[in-house]
């Protein structure tokens, strides 16, 4: 798809705005951000070694096992400081930082998809969870969905907030933009504040940045059939302003069964589509009035039988 110029230019603009100034971390009453440095601050968390990482990890609550994998450059607080609290009064929350993320440190290799899921996997081995809904955010999305292609057994149901699995999913122009980004371009932002609290080593925040800069600049698209294979229940989330295109979510959404009249003897299908009015990538994660009225009611209704 042909991209011009001024369109191309605006779109990275838009998106150096978004990330440079954080708007969308910020609440009407200009309180979100000062809440999630505190909630961080006040949580004592835990390390489990997988695969040479020192891993860092939270457990709220009881009940059904819940994965949160958050977003790149953010943590547990900045993608889900204001969702956390109300899912954990119904189920166990078990949420990672991944590697060079908030409170885990990076380690010499490269940043992939695949690996940080494989870490996931086997972190949630080490603590006895044989099997969890998992709720990735962003780059988390992304990392859940190969936790549901390497590892099907550990899944019971997926929640997908800005997801795609192919690079044609996104809006034109966005990764050629993003790819134009350098570290400082995000200094001030409140992922930038927050890893300069957490980090163990503040100071390798720019080589985040380059990895994950390598990383998205490596990524593959994911074929048709691979996606249609899982057997996950699925929830779709994306804002109506997102990067995912919506004509992408609805044929990831249809991959998963979705996509079809409900009112017929066999009822809805078991995969469920969320498009959040009035909401970007980035103040998605923000949404707490939209999405926990959304997510506890398809992670609570009744497994389908098996096939």
């Amino acid at each position: 798809m042909k991209i011009f110029p001024g369109t191309f230019l605006r779109s990275v603009l838009a998106v150096l705005i978004v990330l440079v100034l954080g708007t969308g971390c910020v609440s009407s009453d200009n309180s979100a951000k000062g809440e999630t440095k505190m909630e961080t601050k006040e949580v004592q968390g835990q390390y489990v070694n997988v695969n040479g990482l020192k891993m860092y990890y939270e457990i709220h609550g009881e009940g059904q096992p819940l994965v949160l994998l958050h977003g790149a450059f953010s943590a547990i607080g900045t993608s889900f400081g204001k969702l956390l609290p109300e899912l954990a009064k119904t189920r166990q929350v078990i949420a990672f930082e991944l590697q060079g993320h908030g409170h885990t440190a990076d380690i010499d290799r490269p940043l992939s998809y695949e690996q940080m899921a494989d870490d996931t996997a086997a972190a949630l081995q080490q603590l006895g969870i044989e099997k969890a809904d998992f709720f990735g955010y962003s780059m988390g999305s992304a990392v859940a969905l190969q936790v549901a292609i390497r590892h099907p057994k550990m899944v019971r149901k997926l929640v997908f907030a800005s997801v795609s699995y192919k690079l044609d999913g996104l809006h034109p122009g966005l990764m050629d933009g993003l790819q134009q980004m350098t570290p400082n371009m995000m200094y001030g932002s409140p992922w930038h504040e927050e890893y300069k609290q957490i980090a163990p080593r503040p100071e390798d925040f720019d080589t985040l940045f380059t990895k994950v800069m390598q990383m998205d600049k490596d990524l593959k698209d994911i074929p048709d059939e691979t996606i249609a294979a899982i057997q996950a229940p699925a929830l779709f989330i994306i804002g109506d302003s997102d990067i995912v295109r919506p004509e992408h979510a609805v044929e990831m959404f249809r991959l998963f069964g979705g996509g079809i009249m409900g009112d017929t003897p066999e009822g809805p299908p078991d995969s469920q589509l969320a498009i959040l009015p009035g909401t970007t990538h980035v103040t998605l994660a923000d949404r707490a009035d939209l999405l926990l009225p959304i997510i506890p009611s398809f992670l609570d209704k009744p497994m389908p039988e098996a096939k």
